[in-house]
Order: C-alpha cells, then sequence, then structure tokens
C-alpha cells in the first residue's frame, strides 16, 4: 500500500507565505516525478509545479517567481514554498507522484486547503 499525506495548508492573509510538504510512505521502488495541484471551486484540477527525480522544475505561469517547489529523494518527500500568495492562489492542494512498484503508477494525496485571503 502506497500512500501520499500532505501538510502544511491553511488560511493566510494575501502577501503571505505558506509551506506545504507531502510524503510518500510505503512499498515501491523509486518515485520518478512529483508535483502539485490545485483545485478550486468549480473549476478543474491544474498543474502547479513539477519535479524531476534529478530536481528539474517545471512551474504554470501564473506561480512562477513566486512558489518554489523542491523534493527530498532519500525522505520520499516534496514541498512547495509558496510566497506573495494570492486569493487567486486559493483551493485545495494535492500531491501527485509517479510511484514504480517496479511498474509506474500515479498517485494522489488527499489534499489539503490554502485559503488567501483579501
Amino acid at each position: 500500500q502506497v500512500q501520499l499525506v500532505e501538510s502544511g495548508g491553511g488560511l493566510i492573509q494575501e502577501g503571505g507565505s505558506l509551506r506545504l510538504s507531502c510524503v510518500a510512505s510505503g512499498s515501491f521502488t523509486s518515485i520518478r516525478l512529483m508535483g502539485w495541484y490545485r483545485q478550486a471551486p468549480g473549476t478543474q484540477r491544474e498543474l502547479v509545479a513539477t519535479i524531476t527525480r534529478d530536481g528539474n522544475p517545471t512551474y504554470a505561469d501564473s506561480v512562477k517567481g513566486r512558489f518554489t517547489i523542491s523534493r527530498d529523494n532519500a525522505a520520499n518527500t516534496v514541498a512547495l514554498q509558496m510566497n506573495s500568495l494570492k486569493p487567486a492562489d486559493t483551493g485545495v492542494y494535492y500531491c501527485k507522484a509517479h510511484i514504480r512498484r517496479p511498474l509506474e503508477v500515479p498517485y494522489w494525496g488527499q489534499g489539503t486547503q490554502v485559503t488567501v485571503s483579501s
């Protein structure tokens, strides 16, 4: 059984910062790609940022320059540092990991709520 557990969400004022963390646990060989997605009410889930095992990040245009994704392969964790938060960043943030067991399967966390007030 593989689990992804997120933490670090909450209520923050516009301009503030939050750090999200996600840890993968269970039996698996390795984790290839890890990332963060978000979903606001009434909208589709959208990509926020991803990071390869080698540490190469990609970001949605809306968060470039404000968010930083990082990972620790030894600890099976991925983090998202969010600065200069805006009300438009409000939503449920989900961690996703492409996990090899050894066949690769995508897993999702349960989500953590981020609310940015103006």
